[in-house]
């Protein structure tokens, strides 16, 4: 499906088969002499076959186009990464566009294995998780020279002057475009409507929360009046989005220190015990995607307790565990 979302933006939908994000919405700002196409789904035939019918629909020629990656997730970067050819211009922030350039290595996903590892994720299911990760399934297969930009570089397409505005928490160096004129931000995954983002540990000594958090509260206090997010529907009340984003992320952080008063507990451990949005009745039945990306959400939720006093953390066997 394609939408004129705003005069000469449009949003191409993506569809993403067997993830419950269900699609990607691609940004495509058409201008004369050159375009830019902003995220654009797995690297998997569903997903090109579908934005190259919708740039088709547009009007637009790949090889007179420019490419922005919000940020190192695969459902975002890896079909971008397998369109660009070798002169193409395709911008991401520093610190993202290093890690979608180790992504493709193998070595890359034994150090994540390790830090799951590390925060009590099942050793025997540890292979599977990260042979059948989307990201390790579907990104990028080359390397690229990414242009990377900043906070505050500025980007011209089309019709709209787009600024960077740096976003760390979803990913390390998460990247908005904002147009000043149309008050219009491209969040990425930054703020999604009726889904949360996911906001994982990605290293030991992050604190990926408390990075997220300060980012909502740089983004709250810009004049937006429309948000074009990286999945579902757009956004009219930015603002009204912040803060049920930082209401849902307070209450798991009260839920979890709730959970900790039964004793000293893994990352792994707290997860299986916390509330989450999905339709099985025991941890035991979600699909180990699930396990996955509730582990690392458990995980930035610890260390950001930790960072503040409210919980210490030891270790337990070589695995790492936390009390209040």
């Amino acid at each position: 499906m394609v939408q004129e979302v705003v005069a000469g933006i449009y949003r191409i939908e993506v569809p993403l088969p067997g993830n419950p994000l269900k699609y990607l919405n691609s940004y495509l700002i058409r201008g004369r002499d050159k375009s830019l196409l902003v995220d654009g789904g797995f690297n998997r035939p569903e997903c090109r076959a579908s934005l190259l019918e919708g740039l088709n629909e547009i009007g637009v020629d790949l090889g007179e186009t420019e490419f922005f990656i919000t940020h190192c997730h695969a459902d975002h970067y890896g079909l971008l990464v397998s369109l660009a050819g070798s002169g193409s211009r395709v911008y991401c922030s520093k610190r993202d566009g290093d890690l979608i350039n180790r992504m493709s290595q193998w070595s890359y996903w034994q150090n994540i294995g390790s830090l799951f590892r590390l925060h009590g994720f099942s050793a025997a299911h540890l292979e599977e998780a990260l042979r059948s990760h989307p990201g390790n399934r579907y990104g990028a297969e080359k390397r690229v020279d990414f242009i990377p930009v900043a906070d505050g570089d500025q980007i011209a397409a089309g019709e709209y002057v787009f600024t960077c505005v740096e976003t760390p928490g979803h990913t390390p160096q998460h990247m908005c475009l904002y147009e000043a004129g149309r008050k219009m931000l491209i969040s990425g995954d930054h703020i999604l409507d009726d889904i949360t983002p996911n906001i994982s540990l990605w290293e030991e000594g992050l604190d990926s929360l408390g990075d997220y958090l300060e980012s909502l509260d740089k983004v709250g206090g810009m004049e937006i009046e429309l948000v074009l997010p990286g999945h579902r529907r757009l956004i009219a009340d930015c603002r009204k989005r912040i803060t049920e984003l930082q209401a849902h992320h307070q209450h798991r952080l009260d839920e979890i220190l709730a959970i900790l008063q039964g004793g000293e507990m893994s990352a792994y451990e707290v997860a299986s015990r916390m509330s989450w949005d999905l339709t099985f009745r025991t941890w035991e039945q979600f699909p180990l995607p699930q396990k996955w990306f509730a582990a690392g959400e458990a995980m930035a939720h610890l260390e950001y307790l930790l960072y503040r006093g409210q919980v210490n953390k030891t270790a337990r066997d070589g695995t790492a565990v936390f009390s209040l």
